[in-house]
């Protein structure tokens, strides 16, 4: 006898019809016009080369062939149905795994303390963070998630912006005991100033702007670089010298004040768009539209 794998779904159909009594009975079960649930019984004993159901007017009954198919197939039945119900857990409750890229500040600041509640909320997922801050690209590491900052490019992403990124100056106390605040950034020459530095950028050009519209551009040395915002953070809390951060990853150290805003009558005039960011619906998982939904109604750092 031939396969009858490419005949599962009339092979289904054959136990409803059974199982219900009639042809129309099965076709209301299975959501198909009555001719199409005949006729595939029909192309099912075709290939078996057997008549199944003898038909009459008042009822169906089984041939001695119907019956041995219709025994040996009852396993199909349940493993459907199990499969059935397991599509619908799937649905009703996300699980896997989703990984969340961002960088070394927001992670650490941001996205950690929300894990507690997104453990509660989802406890079928399980939740990965990668901490980074050079470029990552997200098909290559499999991230599923990520928070970027800066214009994207055109690409299959999706992204919602969830905030704006500024810059801003700051400096320890103990830092600024020992030698005067700048007021002006030409002052920048006589301090230690601590750059963010990685293998794609390097900034070392800081922008003011005053209130007035004047405007300054200063090539700033350092003696100290580093590649994590979290390690520039903590130098400057050391009392090593002077960072430019955007204000939003230290506002505890500001509220603390273990670290001072300095140049405070300048502004940079650079503002970037921070976006949550994934890949399109068609690419992504159950799971990972669940975290990025529950994320986008969290993060917001304006």
């Amino acid at each position: 006898m031939k396969s009858l794998l490419n005949h599962l779904s009339h092979l289904y159909l054959f136990q409803e019809v059974i199982r219900l009594g009639s042809f129309q009975a099965a076709a209301t079960q299975c959501d198909l016009p009555r001719s199409s649930v005949s006729k595939k019984i029909q192309q099912l004993e075709e290939h078996i080369g057997q008549r199944l159901i003898q038909r009459s007017t008042r009822k169906l009954s089984l041939t001695e062939a119907g019956m041995s198919l219709l025994q040996a197939s009852q396993p199909l039945k349940k493993m459907i149905e199990d499969s059935q119900r397991v599509m619908e857990d799937l649905d009703l409750t996300p699980s896997g795994k989703v990984k969340i890229s961002s960088s070394s500040l927001i992670g650490q600041n941001y996205l950690l303390p929300l894990f507690e509640q997104l453990r509660k909320q989802y406890p079928n997922i399980s939740l990965e963070l990668s901490l980074s801050d050079t470029y990552v690209d997200l098909i290559e590491e499999q991230v599923d998630i990520a928070i970027r900052i800066g214009d994207l490019p055109s690409s299959s992403l999706v992204a919602r912006k969830i905030g704006e990124h500024r810059w801003g100056w700051y400096a320890s106390p103990t830092y600024l005991q020992e030698r005067n605040a700048p007021i002006h950034p030409d002052e920048l020459k006589d301090h230690q100033c601590m750059l963010f530095k990685n293998n794609s950028i390097t900034l070392d050009h800081w922008f003011f702007k005053q209130a007035n519209g004047d405007t300054k551009s200063i090539k700033v040395a350092s003696q100290i670089n580093t590649d994590n915002g979290q390690a520039l953070v903590e130098m400057a809390r050391l009392g090593l010298g002077i960072i430019m951060i955007d204000p939003l990853y230290v506002q505890k150290e500001v509220e603390a004040k273990t670290l001072i805003p300095v140049l405070t009558d300048w502004s940079n005039p650079d503002t970037y768009p921070i976006n949550l960011v994934c890949l399109g619906r068609n690419y992504r998982s159950r799971a990972t539209t669940s975290i990025w939904e529950a994320l986008s109604l969290v993060l917001n750092f304006d």
